[in-house]
């Protein structure tokens, strides 16, 4: 059976997910934010409970942290940890704006009894440049995580780690340039990545969709697959046509109020991966 005639089979999975109920741009750490343009904070969430009702409505579940007053980029939580096994850890981010963000996804965690709670040594930004595929994790640097930040991650979670360089500012974080679509697939912006970084995922996944600029511009790869349905944004119309060949069900998004801030999908989503049960 070919990709293209592959059975596809969604997996529950459990998401953690912050209201952006203090969602603004006010100031500028990335590419795409811009505090002189103005932003409905209502719409965002409007925007992002559409999301959130997608999940649930796909059989997941979805756990809420509590938003903190003076955090606009908290709903990004893909950011603040990263959970393999019941194993954490939590971020520790480059910029002074988010830094605070950290404490919180901390105590979230350590208070529902997950083991082994770890704080990062060196800068990363979870789930924005960790992407947990298979027994491997994708771990992407350039602009935000800090190299040395990969062999931390290998050790606390115990899953060998695969550096990829960033080299384009518009795609500053991993997952704005690559997605996770199964346990063996992804899809990818190769004109984010570093010649030899190209080298290692054409040699790793040859069968990888390759995303055209348009569409990785619209954020499109900054998405999420439970193995069947793939929920990216709307506006990515030909890497869902892609996807609807390879056997995936493209569920469309709008989340442009967020992408102000240079986040969708992907960005407000923490999965939490537990431990295998016997």
């Amino acid at each position: 059976m070919s990709q293209n005639q592959a059975v596809r089979q969604a997996t529950p999975r459990h998401y953690l997910m912050c209201r952006p109920t203090y969602f603004d741009v006010t100031y500028a750490i990335n590419a795409w934010m811009d505090p002189a343009k103005p932003v409905d904070t209502d719409l965002a969430i409007e925007q992002w409970e559409g999301l959130r009702r997608l999940y649930l409505e796909h059989g997941h579940t979805v756990d809420l942290i509590e938003p903190v007053a003076g955090l606009p980029d908290m709903v990004f939580s893909a950011n603040g940890a990263t959970v393999v096994d019941d194993r954490v850890l939590v971020a520790r981010f480059r910029h002074r704006e988010r830094v605070p963000e950290a404490a919180s996804y901390q105590e979230w965690f350590a208070a529902r009894g997950y083991r082994g709670v770890h704080s990062a040594e060196y800068v990363n930004e979870a789930e924005g440049d960790y992407m947990v595929l298979g027994d491997r994790v994708l771990a992407g640097t350039g602009f935000r995580t800090d190299p040395r930040a990969h062999a931390e991650l290998q050790r606390t979670l115990g899953r060998p780690v695969v550096t990829l360089t960033l080299v384009d500012p518009r795609f500053y974080h991993l997952d704005t340039a690559l997605a996770v679509l199964s346990d063996t697939e992804i899809m990818y912006y190769p004109g984010a990545f570093s010649a030899e970084s190209l080298t290692t995922l054409r040699e790793l996944y040859p069968d990888a969709i390759l995303v055209d600029e348009d569409d990785a511009e619209t954020f499109g790869l900054n998405a999420v697959s439970d193995g069947r349905a793939v929920f990216l944004p709307h506006t990515a119309t030909v890497l869902a046509d892609r996807l609807r060949d390879r056997g995936f069900e493209p569920v469309g998004v709008d989340l442009s109020e967020l992408l102000k801030a240079g986040g969708s999908v992907k960005c407000c989503t923490l999965e939490i991966r537990h431990q295998p049960r016997a």
